[in-house]
């Protein structure tokens, strides 16, 4: 059976994550329901990643298998799927490519400010205090030296590593008192990137020293690391493929 990729973006902030659960609405249960109604089958997509709820995307893989498409499905899924959920492009690939172990990197932005603004709470998280963005882009670059990512993962997952080689960690800033973390590794465990941006926070809010950062990443726990921060500011932005 063919496969294919479906591009697609959307505003997590009604949905409970991209993986299908029970009794709860999800990105991949509304991208699921959609295409099996328009091509007459049974769909089940495989996504490039597992994002948390409330958690958004401005560039999303999956795939899936079908007999065949129709003309226009673009257009047509598009109208039929809540207007958070936006189609970018469907294209067939190759029978073994795979949206999620295929991918050789995926590039997260968190964005946030510390000024206040009417305009920016929905996707933007606001730090009403002054920060040492210096110093947090200090400890930032310490993540590229960091093979066991356990003190910012969440815990009890199936995952069967914490290995991740990070390979771009920053902060830059937008306007004055707007910021984007920018985080770049090729995989992610659940909520790290939130976990990691919280302890940022600490440090940039002199809680932290670089040589205690330091120490909550080596001390392998979670409970040592700062709070997750929201996940309404959070967007996977990228993802690389060899053939895409």
């Amino acid at each position: 059976m063919p496969r294919y990729f479906i591009k697609l973006a959307y505003n997590g902030i009604k949905f409970h994550g991209w993986q299908i659960q029970d009794n709860a609405d999800t990105v991949q249960g509304e991208l699921n329901k959609g295409l099996s109604l328009l091509l007459g089958e049974e769909i089940k997509t495989t996504g490039c990643g597992r994002t948390d709820a409330g958690v958004n995307a401005s560039e999303f893989f999956a795939h899936f298998d079908a007999s065949k498409l129709i003309d226009n499905l673009v257009y047509k899924l598009n109208s039929l799927l809540p207007n958070e959920i936006v189609i970018d492009s469907v294209f067939d690939v190759d029978k073994d490519a795979h949206s999620r172990f295929d991918a050789k990197a995926r590039t997260y932005h968190y964005f946030f400010h510390t000024k206040p603004n009417p305009f920016l709470g929905e996707f933007s998280y606001y730090i009403p205090s002054k920060l040492d963005i210096d110093l947090m882009n200090q400890a930032a670059q310490l993540l590229l030296d960091v093979t066991d990512f356990t003190s910012f993962s969440k815990i009890h997952t199936e995952t069967y590593t914490n290995n991740c080689k990070v390979v771009l960690a920053e902060i830059k800033e937008k306007e004055a008192g707007q910021y984007k973390f920018e985080i770049i590794a090729d995989r992610f465990l659940r909520n790290m990137v939130r976990a990691i941006m919280g302890t940022l926070i600490d440090v940039g809010k002199n809680r932290l020293t670089l040589d205690e950062f330091k120490k909550v990443i080596e001390s392998k726990d979670r409970q040592n690391a700062g709070k997750s921060v929201d996940g309404n500011a959070l967007f996977l932005a990228k993802v690389a493929y060899d053939y895409i």
